[in-house]
């Protein structure tokens, strides 16, 4: 961290294990003047574990634009300043966005750090192949809303990566399964770093009566990982025929070549698919 001028840092703070913080975000936070904050109530005891005297301002989704006009005063002053959120890296589904928008329009430096971001922690553990994905975020509250969001999703050969919120959770769930059909993977992560994470992968027709056979799999914040459409041509008769000779106990190679045989779906796309779903 320069002297030479004043910046906005955008610091990334942990998900749950306060172990995850970097050394560089520490030394940032300890340097500044000011860190700006989702939630001061939240992100006191966080600072106060770390030693970070600055003083606090609040810059959360009601107040955003005042909130950027202090910060914009401030380094105007030629006091740097930081930006964390409640958890993770500001400004992914979550505020920070028009903040960072409003410092670079009045010529400020913006310092971005590394870090937590629960959506990249929950892909590196969901074992999809697909090549690409698209990060939404959170779905629409509305039942409705949300399912004709997803349909617009619906023909993507990404992984789809949503959050959700635990009182939302069975109802997105839902959705999911009445858009895409119980075929594609739903990979369920939650509570990442925490002492109760668990990581879940089945297909989307399993995955209502994995959530109701315990409460406690209803808790914590969520990210949800969707695979890809299939291959074009295919119209979901390939997977659920490759899902039923890998419940009989085939081999992955031998249940693609037979899928592949019985429904005509490209060989090598079932393959991926089929380890997919033995993981």
């Amino acid at each position: 961290m320069t002297e030479e001028s004043p910046a906005l840092y955008v610091v990334p703070t942990p998900l749950g294990n306060l172990s995850d913080m970097t050394p560089r975000a520490v030394e940032v936070l300890r340097r500044v003047a000011w860190v700006a904050c989702e939630d001061t109530r939240h992100s006191a005891p966080l600072l106060r574990h770390f030693g970070v005297a600055a003083r606090l301002l609040a810059a959360h989704e009601h107040n955003e634009e005042a909130a950027a006009q202090q910060v914009v005063a401030r380094l105007d002053e030629g006091e740097s300043v930081a930006l964390i959120s409640d958890a993770g890296t500001p400004a992914v589904s979550d505020p920070g966005a028009r903040l960072v928008a409003r410092v670079r329009a009045a010529g400020h430096r913006i310092v971005p750090l590394p870090g937590p971001c629960a959506a990249v922690t929950a892909l590196s553990a969901s074992g999809l192949a697909e090549p690409h994905f698209l990060f939404y975020g959170f779905l629409p509250a509305k039942a409705r809303q949300r399912e004709d969001a997803l349909r617009e999703l619906a023909d993507l050969r990404y992984a789809l990566v949503f959050y959700e919120a635990p009182h939302r959770i069975a109802e997105t769930v839902a959705s999911l399964l009445a858009v895409f059909g119980p075929g594609r993977t739903l990979v369920l992560a939650r509570e990442l770093t925490k002492l109760f994470e668990t990581v879940h992968a089945c297909p989307l027709g399993e995955a209502p009566g994995w959530l109701e056979a315990d409460a406690n799999r209803r808790r914590g914040e969520f990210v949800l990982i969707v695979s890809g459409a299939p291959p074009a041509g295919d119209d979901g008769e390939g997977e659920r025929v490759l899902q039923l000779l890998l419940d009989e106990g085939l081999p992955v190679k031998q249940a693609a070549k037979l899928a592949h045989a019985i429904t005509g779906a490209a060989k090598n796309a079932l393959y991926e698919r089929a380890l997919q779903l033995r993981k």
